[in-house]
């Protein structure tokens, strides 16, 4: 199982830099995919951030959260997190060298817990802590 983390999901869903990259990874991708329960709602929250920002108009956020719906329905198993995840989630964020936030370190712990195959991630200081914890990391 590949985990995916929310930087990808947006870039699947909305048009961003990586955009095109991402598609073509979704597109001929085999492995089957998973991720945090959580990304639902950092997904939400990336909707709204990008319509206050101007980025995304409402219709066009609505659009990219029906994509979103659609990929979890049918390619990408949304794992619970229980609370001993968040407990290593804190411990991660709490090594303030990690730079790690907390809705990335719960991503990476999540990825841990589950002996995920390899973390998919956009994020560059994910990726760097992944590496570090010997977490195989993929950039679409």
């Amino acid at each position: 199982m590949f985990y995916v983390d929310t930087s990808v999901l947006v870039a699947l869903c909305t048009h961003e830099a990586k955009t095109a990259d991402v598609v073509a990874w979704y597109a001929n991708g085999t492995e089957e995919l998973a991720s945090a329960a959580w990304c639902v709602a950092e997904f939400a929250s990336a909707m709204g951030l990008k319509q206050r920002t101007g980025q995304l108009s409402q219709n066009q956020a609505q659009t990219a959260w029906l994509q979103f719906e659609r990929i979890c329905a049918n390619d990408l198993e949304l794992l619970p997190v229980d609370a001993m995840t968040f407990h290593q989630a804190a411990m991660l964020t709490m090594d303030a060298a990690t730079g790690l936030r907390a809705g990335d370190a719960l991503h990476l712990a999540c990825a841990l817990q589950n002996k995920a195959k390899a973390l998919v991630t956009l994020d560059i200081v994910l990726a760097k802590n992944a590496k570090r914890l010997n977490v195989t990391t993929v950039e679409p």
